[in-house]
This record gives C-alpha cells, sequence and structure tokens, in this order.
C-alpha cells in the first residue's frame, strides 16, 4: 500500500490536461509508441471532435524509481463548469492533484472552483505550470500568480510542457514524493466506494471502485450496501489501457468489478461495497447530491419509442450520474422526461450522446430553470414549478422566486465596461472587483441563473474577444417578477414553447421568439398566426402567409366578379384548411428561443 498513489489533474478548460496525461503515460511505458495517440484517455467520438473531456478516465501506472516500483493511479478530469460533478467524484478517490495551469492564460475561474474543491477533500496539491515552449508564455508573472493563490513557494511549481513531455520526470517525482500513500486496514471487512460505472452490452454493468479497507477477491460474494443487493464477483482487476484481470485487489487501489449486473438501478455511484460473510456496518461517506441548474423536457420523434428513450436514459445515467430525469407528458409532443443538465454544454452533450451511443432521434424544448411559487392560501409553501405549465394561477399568485447564483469572472481589464454591460443587461448585481493582476480583473456578480442559461457564455466570449472565464455557484432563491409567456400558433396554445420571463423582458422577448419562429416553421396552404400571450392579453404577434396558387390565372379577360368569384372561393377552401390545419414544428424552433440575438 506504501508504494501506491493515486491523483486526479485538475485545470481550467484547455489547459492542457489531457496532453500531459498522454506524456505520462508514454514516459511510464503505459501505452507503446503504436498504442499512443493524442487525448488517449479521451475514448468518446464527441470528446475528439470538441477537444475537450467530458468524462473523467482512471488508468493505472507502473513506475520504478530509485530502485522501487510504484503503483500510480491517474485520474483525468474534464475542466468545463459543466462537468464540475466528474471532478468531485474524482477528487474523492484520490489523495493528492496535480492543479496544471497555463502558463499563456495564467489562472482562470475554473481553476480556482477546482482548487477549492480539491483543498475541501484535503488533497496534497503539486503546481505545475505547464505549455512553458509557447511564445506567448510568461512563466514569471504567472508562477507570481499561483504563488498568490496556493502561497506555496517558487521552488515548489513543475515547469513543464505537455507538447515536448520536458518537466514529466519532475512531476513524476513530485508525485511519489509528496502525494501520501493511501491509508486503510488491509485487514479489516471490505469497503470500497464506487465512484463511476458504465453499461456493457455483453457483460453487464462494469463498476469502477476505491478499496477504502480490507480487499476484494475474484469469486467473492459481495454486497451493495444502499440496494442492499448481493452478487458474485465474476471478474475483478485493475485499469491498464485495457482492463486487466487480477485474483484480488487490495487496500488503496483502484479497480474494476463486473458481476452481470444488467438493471442500471442497482449500482448507484457513491454506494459502498462490502463482504457477504464478513460485512462493514459503516457506509462510506458518498458524494454530494448532484443540483441540477438547467431543466428540458426530451422526446422521442414517434411516441412508439418511449420505452426505448427510457432504457436510453437509464443506461447513459450509470455512466454519467450528474443526469437526472422523470416521465412527463406534453399537449403538443406526446410522452417524454423532465431532464435535468448541470448547464447547456451538457445538455448538448447528452442529446448528441443518445442519437450516437443509443440511435435515439429525440426532440429538446426550451431550456429554463425551476422556481418556486407561493400563493395567497398558502404564503408558506413553497410549489416547485419546473415547467411553466406547473405556474399556479396568477391571480393567486403571492410571488415567484427565482434561483441566484455567484458568477466570477476573471477577463483582461480592456473589457470590463464590456462584461459589466452584458452581466447588468442581465440583471446581474456587481458585488466585487479584483486586479489580480495590472492585466486582469476579477469581477463577482449576483445573477439570475435563468439569465445565463441561454446565450450568455457565447456573449461574454463574443464580447472579451475569448479572454474572459466564467464559473459559478448557487447562493440561493429571491423573489423576482415574473410573468408566463405563452406562445399561441394558429390559435393553439405550445406548451413545449412557453416560458418564465422577467415582466421587463417579456415584450421584447415575446416579438423576438414571434419574428424567430416565422423563419422557421415552413408556409402551409393556409395563414398562421403566431402570437405571444401573458394571460389573455397579445403582446406581439406575426404571420406566416399561405402558399397561394394562382386561381385566377384560367380567366382571360371578361368581367371582374369572374376573377372575385375564385379569389373567395379559394379564401374559403383555406378558412377551412386553416380550422383543420395542424401545424408541424421543426425541432430548431425549439432551440430558436436561445439565439434570440443572433
Amino acid at each position: 500500500m506504501k508504494k501506491i498513489r493515486n491523483f486526479c489533474i485538475i485545470a481550467h478548460i484547455d489547459h492542457g490536461k489531457s496532453t500531459l496525461a498522454d506524456r505520462l503515460l508514454g514516459f511510464t511505458n503505459t501505452v507503446t509508441e503504436r498504442e499512443s495517440k493524442a487525448q488517449l484517455l479521451d475514448n468518446m467520438d464527441l470528446e475528439r471532435e470538441r477537444g475537450i473531456t467530458i468524462k473523467s478516465r482512471a488508468i493505472q501506472m507502473n513506475y520504478t524509481f530509485k530502485g522501487e516500483d510504484y503503483t500510480l493511479n491517474l485520474i483525468d478530469t474534464p475542466g468545463h463548469v459543466d462537468f464540475s460533478y466528474e471532478v468531485s467524484r474524482s477528487i474523492a478517490a484520490c489523495e493528492g492533484a496535480l492543479l496544471i495551469v497555463d502558463a499563456a492564460q495564467s489562472i482562470q475561474a475554473q481553476t480556482i472552483s477546482n482548487l477549492y474543491l480539491a483543498l475541501e477533500n484535503n488533497l496534497e496539491i503539486i503546481p505545475v505550470l505547464n505549455k512553458i515552449d509557447l511564445p506567448s508564455a510568461s512563466p514569471e508573472e504567472v508562477s507570481d500568480d499561483i504563488i498568490d493563490l496556493l502561497g506555496c513557494d517558487l521552488e515548489e511549481i513543475i515547469h513543464a510542457s505537455g507538447k515536448t513531455g520536458f518537466g514529466v520526470e519532475n512531476i513524476l517525482e513530485a508525485i511519489i514524493k509528496k502525494i501520501p500513500h493511501p491509508k486503510g486496514d488491509k485487514d479489516a471487512p471490505l469497503q470500497a466506494l464506487i465512484f463511476d460505472s458504465v453499461y456493457n452490452t455483453f457483460r453487464g454493468i462494469e463498476t469502477y471502485f476505491k478499496v477504502v479497507n480490507g480487499e476484494i477477491k475474484k469469486g467473492q460474494k459481495v454486497k451493495f450496501l444502499s440496494t442492499d443487493k448481493e452478487y458474485f464477483a465474476d471478474e475483478v482487476g485493475t485499469l491498464h489501457l485495457t482492463q486487466t484481470p487480477k485474483k484480488v485487489v487490495s487496500t488503496g487501489d483502484v479497480g474494476y468489478l463486473i458481476t452481470g449486473i444488467k438493471d442500471a438501478r442497482e449500482v448507484k455511484v457513491g454506494d459502498t461495497i462490502t463482504d457477504v460473510l464478513n460485512p462493514t456496518t459503516e457506509k462510506i461517506d458518498g458524494f454530494e447530491d448532484v443540483k441540477p441548474m438547467v431543466f428540458a423536457g426530451i422526446y422521442p420523434v414517434d411516441t412508439e419509442d418511449f420505452e426505448e428513450l427510457r432504457n436510453s436514459m437509464e443506461k447513459l445515467q450509470l455512466n454519467d450520474a450528474s443526469l437526472v430525469w422523470q416521465p412527463e407528458s406534453s399537449a403538443a409532443l406526446g410522452f417524454g422526461f423532465r431532464c435535468g443538465f448541470l448547464g447547456m454544454l451538457h445538455m448538448e452533450i447528452i442529446q448528441e450522446r443518445l442519437e450516437r451511443e443509443f440511435g435515439m432521434t429525440v426532440i429538446t424544448t426550451v431550456p429554463n430553470v425551476s422556481y418556486h411559487a407561493f400563493t395567497r392560501k398558502q404564503p408558506d409553501i413553497a410549489i416547485l414549478v419546473n415547467n411553466p405549465s406547473d405556474l399556479p394561477d396568477p391571480s393567486g399568485l403571492e410571488r415567484v422566486e427565482e434561483p441566484f447564483i455567484k458568477a466570477s469572472i476573471i477577463t483582461k481589464s480592456d473589457f470590463v465596461g464590456q462584461v459589466m454591460g452584458l452581466c447588468i443587461e442581465k440583471r446581474g448585481l456587481i458585488t466585487n472587483q479584483t486586479y489580480l493582476t495590472t492585466e486582469r480583473v476579477e469581477l463577482t456578480f449576483d445573477m439570475p441563473l435563468a439569465e445565463i442559461v441561454f446565450d450568455f457564455y457565447d456573449r461574454l466570449k463574443t464580447v472579451s474577444k475569448g479572454y474572459a472565464s466564467f464559473d459559478y455557484s448557487p447562493i440561493g432563491m429571491r423573489s423576482s417578477k415574473l410573468v408566463k409567456l405563452d406562445i399561441l400558433l394558429n390559435g393553439n396554445s405550445v406548451d413545449a414553447l412557453s416560458a418564465l420571463i422577467h415582466a421587463e423582458n417579456a415584450q421584447y422577448i415575446g416579438r423576438k421568439m414571434c419574428e424567430k419562429l416565422r423563419q422557421l416553421i415552413p408556409r402551409q396552404q393556409f395563414d398562421i398566426p403566431i402570437q405571444a400571450a401573458i394571460g389573455a392579453k397579445i403582446i406581439a404577434r406575426e404571420t406566416i402567409k399561405a402558399l397561394r396558387k394562382d386561381v385566377t390565372a384560367k380567366c382571360y379577360g371578361g368581367d371582374i366578379s369572374r376573377k372575385r368569384k375564385l379569389l373567395e372561393k379559394q379564401k374559403k377552401g383555406k378558412k377551412r384548411m386553416r380550422l383543420v390545419g395542424n401545424v408541424e414544428i421543426p425541432q430548431k424552433a425549439f432551440m430558436a428561443v436561445l439565439k434570440l440575438n443572433d
């Protein structure tokens, strides 16, 4: 156990975590030259295409230092704020962390956020200054920033380059010398923490765990404490580039377990595995429950695929514990699921994964956040409003509260005005402004979560020319003046396009949505009125003109009444069509609301 080191790599998005992990694997000969490729641990097509890490991935390396053999368990983590739950789970399975900072970009918002997460779990932090081979790198300035943040000495900061492999040996030496070995009792009853799981079509569910006490053997009968179900350990082993079966996985090590479980609901991330014959009485503290930020409906295009979509969601939830969902129905779209996501990128990724990994074509409704409504009859009881249609009747409404967040934005001092302008437009209140250096400023705002859900991140990157970094954390509910905006198509309300919006913005957003939908909904044989309404009051209207046949073409001359007669006949037909006509709404119309400023 004294020769084991468990560590993860944490950093802001695009600071070179995956590239540095590739170098560590190459240097320790964990992968051969033939097997190695860029972003080796990112095994999803989606990760490779976008160049981001979505899933944490554990891998074991063997390294000889001063004549002694060490086992190093590395977990590569995502850097985007939407996948911070993956980072928190990885941190729980480690004793130390490499904090990577880009020598050209310096400390960003997510660097600070991930660092605090690691410090809360008492991890040993090793600061690494990456990308020092870049012409734009300024190692002296960035080193000062790291010293201010961590309070470490200049000598403790390791200079490295994931691209060239410079400094990798120093990193491995620091891991062995500084990160403590796992603590645990090999002779105590088995106690292992589940930190991830994945569905395998042929072998059932593969569970990834870290042994805290005792050991787990092949063929042993094990029990999952939260479900109280017992299984045979058909196969246990450690995670190299491929799974390596072992007879026993001992205290402090990270490994995988295959028991042939087919039902996704039986495995919970954060659960404790123990022995049936000699069980432990204590559960390991798992992870805090994930708090979804953004809610959207996911519906199958064909209603017959509902059960298939449910199975796909269960399998996906195994691999992504931050996804939460429950069944719901919509008048416009039939049966589907109300899903909670950690952010807009998370939602986009889930939709892509459903289509790629499970072949499910889905419609996603307009994302929103969850509100608390209070009625005059029961002013102390909060009614949870996940969907605008859940909002009680406005006449009996006392108040509506919406979730607020503390937003931390780090940007260059040149862009402070533009960033402030954007945040104030999004109903933000500035609470703090700190100059980290003469060039870089940290701005802190209290903002409604609903305002950052849509296009905030894209617009922030635009106004700051890509230099601003953004991180947020929830700070509770606050009362706001919100109204329900309904969209009517052909006189019928489309519940999937309804939204709860601040009263000040309702008129503007209603008008924009009508204009956008007019462009996106295909023309029919009859006029389609698109209306935005608050209660019974129509606040905006656009009309999609009918496709018309030139019925007067066969009239050549003669009295005008003959033409009029034909036009009146056409008009009656269009009116009858409009009464029975059905308007098909394309998927891009549901998502149009997100890009109202385009």
